[in-house]
């Protein structure tokens, strides 16, 4: 457990430094949306791009861990949405707060965290899983979040919200990456050495600034937050996050192992450990783009991350 600590502890560390910088104004808070621009459009491309160039293209294209663990979050999606839902949270705050209980932090903190217990081969899984994430999972619970209303606006503002879902993956930069790194994979393509050595070297950056970044906007979420909430608004779906999504992709993979399914071992660690990971920080910018309680999305991306330092080195000593 202590050498799991060893590896698992800098990538909170990181995190817990970026939240400490914004809560003491070392980092403005207005500099936080560049940090974002330069990770989400220079550093994670990057290093999306040269895993998925390094990963046999055959990992890339597993249908089997797709759709495994497209079933397991479409169930923590809809129970997530069935167990929050009251006379308060509707359907815009409930679909939100089932993205967050489903959509783990695979892209920002998943790959780097991930590779580094379990070496590069495990790359290949966690950027299929996110793939997963970023196109379906999200889409749909943008799409949920629109049923408030009337029933033929709500149908309406439904599909509107599914396009805009669309477009925005089109417009995302981490699925092209993905998509050239997988091409470069299958054609064993190689880019000219200067090119190669720019890209390795913003690879390089994603990691320890991606982290920074999510302890910054974690800051400044509670630091904008200016209404107390009660534990049941949010605790839910952190638990279903820490604990219950991974027990399910778990259980639903022993099972298809069992079943007969050529599902190898090490391809259900890697998934188990995605499920693990605390929520995507990036839905708490979706749920303010949609007009979703953003506080109750806040508070629970922060209970996953701060628990998760334990919880997922915990999962990582059990499984490996």
């Amino acid at each position: 457990m202590l050498q799991i600590l060893l590896v698992t502890f800098p990538f909170f560390a990181l995190v817990l430094a970026g939240y400490v910088a914004a809560r003491r104004r070392m980092l403005p808070l207005e500099a936080i949306p560049g940090l974002n621009g330069f990770v989400l459009f220079f550093a994670l491309p990057c290093m999306l791009y040269r895993f998925g160039s390094t990963t046999p293209i055959a990992q890339l294209l597993d249908m089997r861990v797709a759709a495994l663990y497209l079933l397991c979050g479409l169930v923590i999606v809809g129970a997530s949405i069935a167990l929050t839902m009251n006379a308060r949270i509707r359907w815009n705050d409930a679909a939100m707060g089932a993205l967050v209980a489903a959509f783990p932090n695979s892209g920002f903190m998943g790959v780097p965290l991930i590779v580094a217990l379990l070496g590069a081969s495990a790359a290949g899984t966690v950027i299929l899983t996110m793939v997963v994430d970023m196109v379906v999972t999200s889409s749909l619970c943008i799409a949920l979040s629109r049923l408030d209303g009337t029933q033929g606006n709500g149908r309406s503002a439904m599909f509107d919200a599914a396009r805009k879902a669309l477009r925005g993956v089109v417009a995302n930069p981490m699925p092209w990456a993905i998509l050239l790194g997988g091409l470069a994979s299958a054609w064993a393509l190689r880019l000219p050495k200067p090119v190669e050595q720019t890209v390795w070297l913003l690879a390089d950056a994603a990691s320890p600034v991606a982290l920074f970044t999510i302890g910054a906007v974690l800051a400044r979420a509670q630091m904008t937050a200016n209404h107390p909430m009660p534990l049941s608004d949010y605790l839910p779906a952190s638990l279903m996050k820490l604990f219950v999504h991974p027990l399910l992709v778990f259980a639903a993979g022993w099972l298809a192992i069992r079943a007969g399914m050529d599902l190898s071992s090490s391809a259900l660690t890697v998934m188990v450990l995605v499920a693990a990971l605390p929520s995507a920080s990036n839905v708490s910018l979706l749920a303010e783009r949609f007009g979703a309680d953003n506080g109750r999305i806040a508070r629970i991306i922060l209970v996953t991350t701060a628990a998760a330092f334990l919880t997922f080195s915990c999962a990582v000593a059990v499984l490996t």
